[in-house]
């Protein structure tokens, strides 16, 4: 049998619950929160993304890496 205790709660978008978070790729602090420490870029299951959101944070991930603003992949 399952074992329901043992549940996670779904992890909710911080863009979504707050209307003063915008997805801008020259702020870094919070898109390293979207990343591993390797530098990757999370997947939505981790992340508690949607999906239009998950695409924009990865196109602002890309393009803050692009000009220097965060570390590449190793």
């Amino acid at each position: 049998p399952l074992d329901l205790g043992t549940r996670r709660k779904k992890k909710t978008d911080p863009f979504t619950e707050d209307g003063d978070l915008k997805i801008d790729y020259k702020n870094s602090k919070l898109l390293t929160r979207f990343m591993s420490e390797r530098g990757r870029i999370l997947p939505r299951r981790m992340t508690g993304l949607t999906s239009s959101n998950q695409r924009q944070v990865s196109q602002a991930i890309k393009r803050a890496q692009a000009i220097g603003l965060l570390p590449y992949r190793r």
